[in-house]
């Protein structure tokens, strides 16, 4: 085996000096990136190309945003205002309620029913810019008052008339037994309600068709469809 000659090892230890020399430590070498970073910053603000980040605005967590003034919304609760029976109502809650919960839980109008919950039944309709529609898949939030745009006028059978009076068409139902347990009544009237201001003097067939969103568990069809078309007559002809 030969030996190295000293001349060898000299080279050696000259080409490792080199490398430890080209090798950084972890001390220079987060002084190198900072004194970098420092530098190009420098020449940025020197040539106007940075730009201190505008502020961010603090959300106050007991203050909800408003629905009426945010064009984005959500997902915590947020102030809405409603447009129920001619009167505004307030409420705060999340994006997310449904207008059937915000009348029932919030509001406490429980004239609409609560019973499939998924727009089947049509147990908890309410007028909404003159039709009806199912609250149980409306968001609250929908029909609300947004950024240019006004809330929508809801009416439920609690505003069909003044306290301790019956509208016609709930007038109706009671004189042809159009009624069982109740649970589908109200969700009926309203139905029927906005059908007759377009349809002011249906046919029994026409309110067949025409009421097929609304279902009725004790069966009690025949009656509900005299009523409508009773309703129609009396309003028609101015009696109430």
């Amino acid at each position: 085996m030969s030996k190295r000659s000293g001349s060898d090892r000299t080279g050696e230890d000259s080409r490792e000096k080199e490398n430890s020399a080209q090798r950084l430590g972890r001390r220079e070498f987060v002084k190198l990136v900072g004194t970098s970073g420092v530098a190009v910053s420098t020449v940025l603000a020197g040539e106007g190309l940075l730009q201190a980040a505008a502020p961010r605005p603090v959300l106050d967590p007991q203050q909800p945003a408003d629905a009426a003034t945010s064009p984005l919304v959500g997902p915590g609760p947020v102030r809405m205002m409603l447009d129920i029976n001619g009167a505004p109502q307030t409420l705060v809650a999340e994006p997310r309620l449904t207008l059937l919960d915000a009348l029932r839980d919030r509001l406490y109008l429980t004239g609409a029913k609560k019973v499939c919950d998924r727009g089947t039944c049509g147990a908890c309709t309410v007028i909404i810019d003159g039709k009806a529609m199912y609250s149980c898949t409306t968001l609250a939030i929908d029909v609300a008052q947004r950024p240019g745009a006004p809330a929508a006028k809801i009416t439920t059978i609690e505003g069909l008339a003044p306290e301790g009076e019956l509208h016609p068409v709930s007038a109706c139902w009671v004189d042809n037994d159009a009624e069982q347990c109740g649970f589908c009544t109200s969700g009926f009237v309203m139905a029927a309600k906005a059908y007759l201001d377009a349809h002011p003097q249906p046919a029994y067939e026409d309110v067949k068709a025409a009421l097929g969103g609304n279902l009725c568990r004790c069966g009690t069809y025949m009656g509900i469809r005299h009523a409508v078309v009773d309703a129609g007559g009396r309003i028609s002809g101015g009696k109430a």
